[in-house]
């Protein structure tokens, strides 16, 4: 071979990947404080900084049946005045420290993000503290935030992401939990202090939490300012939400959602899948990663760059605690929104039939060991992993053996989880987009079709 030809297999070749590198975790320090407040701390001196997360083992599955969207509340307005605090002075005192705090809450998890300057850490502590055991919920804030997320509502609406998100849940999950996304309008307006009050106190219980600490601190004193700060927090009774049965699908039918005018269709496809602790769990990721997690995966090469129908198509695997959803989605030209079902259902049955290539296989377990280190190389993507592992209550050397586990997967277990959760003849299928034009384009695709207009209200 000459050198010209050596030089351009160099360029047409993807370069071999390099030998993974030891990941070096660090060994959290953990312990349980009297009021069951779980507690894993990891010093890392490499930087003045320190990172905080308090995660509740309640989310937005915990919500009330006739309130639903409470904790999404919660969230937004617990930190927004204690009892010798108001919002302002949160606020000016986060700005004054140049730190961070957070609220938020996913279907299984309410998680209290805060992150400093470690010489601030003991102010931080005491302001997590504070809103933890002392919010107050104003009565001027809780109408604020009513009328701000009725007016984020009429927006949402007229997001076609948002309105296939809303009718796959009522879909998928029927009377589970899991099946709202989102608060309503009666909901906003059935909603008191006294509720927020009251479910502040139901959830916010050390024993339904743990606390992580990942940064630049002595262990001992640290353990003494979270003793300190709470000591008067009692443990309570934790109420885990309902878990009925998913309903059972015997056909394939597809759920329109009827919005006059529109350009785009968006096209969700999906199937009942695993929850987070599946073993099925490793299998199922590197199939999504072959099918549809990314840009070079078959989806986005097929109806992108072969087809040119869409900007992107993906997949994606959604495990939580109690269920879960392995789905399949775009948004498409109005004018090929029948031709994409085709792709789609071509590329879901393909998984299911044949077995992956060699390179495909190898392609994904290099990526995934890959971009793994990345994600927990700084405190936060580290802190964020243990939360998971805290809260979903995986093993405890998840991290530690997590490439292992993606490297051992086979070409059979990823055709046999994609036989078992990816089944195209029984899928739920959402398309939002402008009944009129692509009606007859999806008839072949159903053996039944149901309309509903922007409101969710179902149409004759």
């Amino acid at each position: 071979m000459n050198q010209n030809q050596q030089t351009e297999n160099f360029r047409s070749e993807m370069p071999p990947p390099l030998a993974p590198r030891p990941l070096n975790l660090p060994e959290p320090w953990e312990t349980t404080l009297p009021n069951q407040l779980g507690l894993a701390l990891i010093e890392d001196h490499r930087l003045p900084l320190i990172s905080f997360r308090l995660a509740f083992r309640s989310g937005d599955a915990s919500d009330p049946a006739h309130l639903p969207g409470l904790t999404d509340m919660l969230s937004h307005l617990v930190s927004e005045g204690t009892e010798t605090r108001t919002s302002r002075q949160i606020a000016e005192e986060i700005e004054r420290l140049g730190a961070t705090l957070s609220v938020g809450s996913s279907s299984d998890i309410t998680t209290i993000a805060a992150s400093s300057l470690s010489i601030y850490a003991s102010e931080i502590l005491e302001l997590i503290a504070d809103i933890v055991s002392h919010s107050t919920f104003p009565q001027n804030e809780v109408d604020l935030a009513r009328e701000n997320t009725k007016q984020l509502l009429i927006q949402q609406r007229a997001q076609p992401g948002f309105l296939a998100s809303e009718r796959m849940a009522k879909v998928i999950f029927g009377e589970h939990p899991y099946s709202s996304v989102s608060p309503t309008d009666e909901m906003l307006d059935a909603l008191t202090r006294d509720d927020l009050l009251a479910f502040r106190r139901s959830r916010f219980i050390p024993n339904n939490a743990v606390m992580i600490v990942i940064g630049d601190f002595e262990r001992a004193s640290l353990l003494t300012q979270i003793e300190d700060q709470f000591k008067s927090w009692t443990a309570g009774q934790i109420t885990r939400p309902g878990s009925p049965a998913l309903p059972k699908r015997i056909e394939r039918t597809i759920y329109l959602v009827d919005r006059p005018g529109s350009a785009q269709s968006n096209i969700v496809i999906a199937n009942e899948s695993i929850t987070r602790t599946s073993p099925d769990y490793f299998p199922m990721l590197l199939m999504h990663t072959i099918l549809g997690a990314n840009a070079s995966s078959r989806l986005f090469m097929n109806l992108r760059e072969h087809k040119g129908y869409t900007y992107g198509a993906y997949s994606s695997l959604d495990a939580r605690r109690l269920a879960g959803t392995f789905r399949a989605t775009a948004e498409v030209r109005t004018a090929v929104t029948g031709a994409s079902l085709h792709e789609f259902f071509f590329e879901l049955n393909r998984i299911r039939d044949e077995a992956v290539s060699a390179e495909e296989i190898t392609n994904a377990k290099s990526y995934l060991t890959g971009v793994f280190p990345i994600r927990i190389e700084t405190q936060d993507g580290l802190i964020d992993q243990l939360v998971n592992i805290k809260t979903f209550d995986l093993p405890d050397d998840y991290l530690s053996v997590y490439r292992d586990r993606v490297s051992a997967v086979t070409t059979e277990q990823i055709q046999a989880v994609a036989h078992k959760y990816v089944t195209p003849g029984k899928a739920a299928i959402v398309i939002v987009g402008d009944a009129a034009e692509i009606a007859e384009q999806i008839k072949p695709y159903a053996e039944k079709i149901e309309v509903y207009d922007t409101e969710g209200n179902r149409k004759q």
